[in-house]
């Protein structure tokens, strides 16, 4: 059935991104927060979560993570990027961090 290996896949990208998260954090916490767009708060719950507690959450029907673009002319900005490659990621960079800062919680609907 297509709803179940749709509901498998968020599975997967949730453990995906909850591990990258973790990741990220442990090896720079500052930028992980930048980048996760979360507060010092929950970047410490991400960091403390168990391998069950990844597990769990990752078993819930909604994607955890969202995109972090809030309108088109930012998707459309970095489509047309015709930047030298040593300044893509910086542009990036830029227009991503326009976007405003959400937590975890809110972008599961506060429901994990």
């Amino acid at each position: 059935m297509i709803n179940e290996q749709l509901l498998d896949e968020i599975q997967d990208l949730n453990l995906s991104y909850l591990l990258l998260a973790q990741r990220l954090l442990a090896e720079d916490r500052a930028m992980a927060m930048f980048r996760l767009k979360v507060d010092g708060e929950m970047a410490d719950i991400l960091a403390s979560l168990s391998a069950r507690q990844l597990g769990q959450l990752s078993r819930t029907n909604q994607l955890l993570c969202q995109l972090s673009l809030s309108d088109e002319t930012q998707l459309q900005a970095l489509l047309k990027q015709r930047r030298e490659q040593g300044l893509i990621h910086t542009h990036a960079s830029m227009i991503l961090t326009q976007t405003p800062s959400t937590s975890l919680s809110q972008s599961a609907g506060g429901s994990a």
